[in-house]
């Protein structure tokens, strides 16, 4: 029998069904989610942009009127505040328009610098407050803001390719933050409101800082306005010491042995700024600056001493005292080899100081001999001061008209005493001898033109 074979039917598969697990419908509504949420996104980013136009607009314009004016402070608050407080990052476009923004409230025309901001009296340095700064003050934090957060190729419009191919041989001038912007920012030294001039020195600082291809430009252009007040100008330029106050950062900064270049700075730029009668303004800043030359290469103390003395003044007694104190601080730090070539000179001045007729002045001079560092220089040499400081002493006690300062040249005398009792002596001696002389030779004199005087009365009569 033949096996009875069984008719396999072919069995057919279910069509796939969809899957309806939690972890499908999840994921289908995450999609659908986050496919929404880019919409929103986007349509925020799109208001927020818009927004941000519409007020950078309105404050790009000037406003004359009171209430406009407080409105435009009121959007740039609101423009800050946007900036502080957005987590994306502001774009090209944006940041293109922001800048015109500030530039257009920033870079205007000056008034001629208020004279009493270079009088060099602390009271006189505060001018009449700024009605424009209760605007310009927030544009400035908007412009440090913008500097912090982007980085450089955005701050210069580099940064996306469009602008690349658009723009393809942009000049450092045309950049968003240019050497022209620069240029530009450096002329608001010249500003009589010290909050704006501060305000520039941080930014300025803040950008020679982050720009380091603009450094070399920079400084030749600080240096352009410094050379303009000292030669060119009536010495009423403000924003001098805040220049200077940069130039203490970069000069710390300088590689020790100082390059050629610096040295010329520092004897044609920062010496003859001790010149001017405004010197009183930015004294602290440029004896900082200096001091700091002294301390990297100890030899340039003698040469800067050499040239503070040449300029020193007549009539200014306020300067007077401040180039002492400049001095003592030179002398703590400068090459003993220096020092010998300007010991005579420096300690002649300081002797003239001390017999001054005006207090401050004598009393500034006396006080140099409580500097236990300058001492110590000093007592190596002691025989080269001695002739000069003993007489300057010895005057003041018996000419001198202030109590005050015959009490401190009583103790400044005890002090040298005892450091070297002999040499005192000597010197007093000396001084005993030297007016003995001085009197014979007079009476001397005296009594050769009374025998001319009696011989030509007699050939008159005959």
């Amino acid at each position: 029998m033949g096996a009875q074979r069984k008719n396999l039917k072919p069995t057919l598969m279910p069509p796939p069904k969809q899957s309806t697990t939690l972890q499908f419908l999840f994921d289908l509504d995450s999609k659908c989610c986050t496919s929404q949420n880019d919409d929103k996104i986007i349509q925020s980013l799109d208001s927020r942009n818009d927004e941000l136009s519409t007020i950078i607009i309105y404050c790009t314009r000037s406003r004359l009127d009171a209430q406009e004016l407080a409105l435009k402070r009121l959007k740039l608050t609101q423009l800050l505040s946007i900036i502080k407080t957005s987590v994306t990052p502001v774009s090209d476009e944006t940041l293109e328009i922001l800048l015109k923004m500030v530039a257009s409230n920033l870079f205007r025309p000056l008034p001629p610098p208020y004279v009493g901001t270079c009088s060099g009296e602390e009271d006189d340095v505060i001018a009449a407050p700024s009605a424009a700064w209760a605007h310009l003050q927030i544009v400035y934090d908007i412009l440090l803001r913008l500097i912090n957060k982007k980085d450089v190729k955005a701050l210069r419009g580099e940064h996306s390719d469009e602008s690349r191919i658009l723009n393809p041989g942009l000049s450092p001038e045309e950049h968003f933050i240019g050497r022209n912007f620069v240029l530009n920012l450096l002329a608001l030294f010249n500003s009589d409101e010290p909050r704006e001039r501060d305000a520039v020195k941080n930014i300025v600082h803040r950008i020679y800082s982050k720009f380091t291809f603009y450094r070399s430009f920079m400084r030749q252009a600080m240096i352009d306005i410094l050379l303009q007040f000292i030669y060119e100008s009536d010495h009423r330029q403000s924003g001098i010491g805040e220049i200077l106050e940069i130039w203490g950062s970069i000069i710390n900064g300088f590689m020790v042995p100082l390059k050629d270049e610096h040295k010329v700075f520092l004897s044609r730029v920062l010496i003859p700024l001790h010149k001017p009668k405004s010197m009183t303004g930015y004294h602290r800043q440029l004896a900082y600056c200096v001091s700091q030359f002294v301390q990297k290469e100890a030899e340039l103390g003698g040469v800067v001493i050499g040239k503070i003395l040449r300029y020193w003044p007549v009539t200014n007694c306020q300067k007077e005292v401040l180039l002492i104190g400049e001095i003592e601080e030179i002398v703590e730090n400068m090459d003993r080899r220096q020092y010998l070539k300007v010991a005579l000179p420096l300690w002649s001045q300081i002797a003239k100081c001390i017999n001054s007729d005006n207090s401050q002045v004598a009393e500034r001079g006396l006080y140099v001999w409580n500097n236990e560092q300058l001492m110590k220089v000093v007592s190596e040499d002691i025989e080269m001061v001695f002739p000069y400081i003993v007489e300057a002493l010895e005057k003041n006690l018996t000419c001198h008209w202030s109590k005050n300062v015959q009490e401190l040249t009583e103790n400044v005398k005890i002090l040298l005493q005892e450091l070297d009792p002999i040499l005192y002596k000597t010197c007093v001696e000396m001084i005993k001898i030297r007016e003995l002389t001085a009197r014979l030779e007079e009476n001397t004199r005296r009594r050769k033109w009374e025998r001319i005087e009696m011989a030509t009365l007699a050939t008159t009569k005959n």
